[in-house]
């Protein structure tokens, strides 16, 4: 069964930075793209950043690009979202997700975490 579990959330002021990491188990982590997403409250889940399998392919979203940056360790299993110049705005559940190629569509993904919280204070 496959299982992806994130971590690293956490309260952080603005202006500040966080690096969120997800940990995948049964699956073929190298054969699929990884993505961040995230949802505040009163708001749909939205997409953040994928990275595809090989690490050549790399997309964000337009409110993090040059914020953030996603990477990937395909000998750990591990994504990671480094997260700079966090703000208010930022304030969200960041989940991860596996899908077969790289989309920022949240319905390509066929497999999701349980999220994390990442609150940005101002």
């Amino acid at each position: 069964q496959v299982q992806l579990v994130e971590s690293g959330g956490g309260l952080v002021q603005a202006g500040g930075s966080l690096r969120l990491s997800c940990s995948a188990s049964a699956l073929t982590f190298s054969a699929y793209t990884m993505g961040w997403f995230r949802q505040a409250p009163g708001k749909e889940r939205s997409f953040v950043a994928a990275i595809s399998g090989s690490e050549i392919l790399t997309s964000y979203g337009d409110s993090v690009k040059g914020r953030f940056t996603i990477s990937r360790d395909n000998t750990k299993n591990t994504v990671y979202l480094q997260m700079n110049s966090l703000q208010p705005e930022d304030t969200a559940v960041y989940y991860c997700a596996a899908a077969i190629r790289l989309s920022r569509t949240r319905d390509q993904y066929d497999y999701w975490g349980q999220g994390t919280q990442v609150t940005v204070s101002s």
